[in-house]
């Protein structure tokens, strides 16, 4: 099993490393420092699960459970605190340590982590993206996301009148996001729920209106799709 350890205390990252050496079928990939970088090593290490701090600097660690790509690998929160406890276990927490870790209740959370194996369900889809953009650090809810429009290796997600630039390709977020998030064109995704009216152009091809005013050209080859779904929403 291979683990992601996140905290932002260099001490409890050690610490937490030399209690999980006791397990040899237990690698740990990596440790980061903040939630940001837990994202970015959750996609280029892919681990098996995550211990997680709550309280970290830019955004907390339920902020990054709840922006992890679908499926999600299983997540172990420690922390100081014990008020989080309800939300982390909202969060589809395995389990919820509080520090300083007992021995005891390690091998109790890692014994639940070995237990879920390949039988466990897969979490639902992301409910906020977590966006790090022009030196700041955005918590964006799905449903505030109008569309989403590829950039090369981007997707520009407009919400709330912003355009924020995500370092991921639109098939991915797409696999990651809600199910009311349907493309639209080659380049572009909308949020249905925000869809107002589809104007029909020449050649078949439309353009979708927002509730914002965007309008969001739809090509013919995802048009029909576009209007079943509307009519199922």
């Amino acid at each position: 099993m291979r683990v992601l350890i996140v905290d932002d205390e260099a001490p409890a990252r050690a610490k937490l490393r030399r209690m999980l050496a006791a397990w040899p079928a237990i690698e740990v990939a990596g440790e980061a420092t903040d939630g940001l970088q837990a994202l970015q090593m959750v996609a280029a290490l892919a681990p098996d699960a995550i211990f997680l701090d709550v309280q970290m600097p830019a955004c907390t660690g339920l902020d990054v459970a709840a922006s992890l790509p679908h499926p999600a690998p299983p997540v172990v929160f420690v922390t100081a605190y014990d008020r989080y406890a309800l939300q982390a276990f909202d969060a589809a927490a395995v389990d919820y340590l509080l520090k300083p870790v007992e021995p005891e209740r390690l091998a109790r959370a890692v014994q639940r982590l070995q237990s879920r194996g390949s039988q466990a369900p897969p979490p639902g889809p992301a409910q906020r993206l977590l966006i790090a953009d022009r030196g700041s650090l955005h918590v964006v809810p799905c449903e505030q996301i109008e569309w989403l429009e590829a950039a090369d290796n981007y997707v520009a997600v407009h919400a709330g009148g912003r355009e924020l630039l995500l370092r991921r390709p639109l098939a991915a977020l797409l696999a990651d996001v809600p199910a009311h998030f349907l493309r639209v064109h080659r380049g572009a995704a909308v949020n249905l729920h925000r869809v107002v009216r589809v104007l029909p152009r020449g050649k078949g091809d439309a353009t979708v209106v927002l509730a914002s005013g965007a309008e969001v050209p739809c090509s013919r080859a995802w048009r029909a799709a576009l209007v079943d779904a509307l009519g199922g929403a």
